[in-house]
């Protein structure tokens, strides 16, 4: 079983920064962001992909929404994946959820949802307002 913990959230001003983190089990081999802003569907934010031998597999995932202002990774001696997010606006505001798969998924196809994570975090909640 992967238990998914996120932490990280807040209230921050436009332009701000937060840092987002999912403790997960280390045989997560997809895992990513997804936020659901009010009054909308779940949208996959950020995706990471591994083998299972740990190397990363290919290149990891953003919403044409957040390419340039978001990174993700992972700290492998933590066990942890982060979703730096840099240059915030009011419209990246809502719950993050982290979300895994313990299968070998392309970051496009899970975050896309056509094979949804498996495993769910409980949210956290990112405000971004003067």
């Amino acid at each position: 079983q992967v238990q998914l913990v996120e932490s990280g959230g807040g209230l921050v001003q436009p332009g701000g920064s937060l840092r987002l983190s999912c403790a997960a089990a280390r045989f997560a081999l997809a895992v990513g962001w997804f936020r659901q802003a009010p009054g909308n569907e779940r949208e996959g934010i950020s995706c990471i992909t591994f083998l299972d031998n740990g190397m990363p597999y290919g290149s990891s995932y953003y919403a044409d929404s957040v390419k340039g202002r978001f990174t993700i990774s992972r700290d492998n001696a933590e066990n942890t994946v982060y979703l730096q997010m840099n240059n915030l606006k009011p419209e990246d505001t809502g719950v993050y959820y982290c979300g895994a798969r313990s299968n070998f998924t392309h970051v496009k196809v899970m975050c896309t949802q056509q094979l949804p994570p498996t495993f769910w975090g409980q949210g956290t909640q990112v405000t971004v307002s003067s």
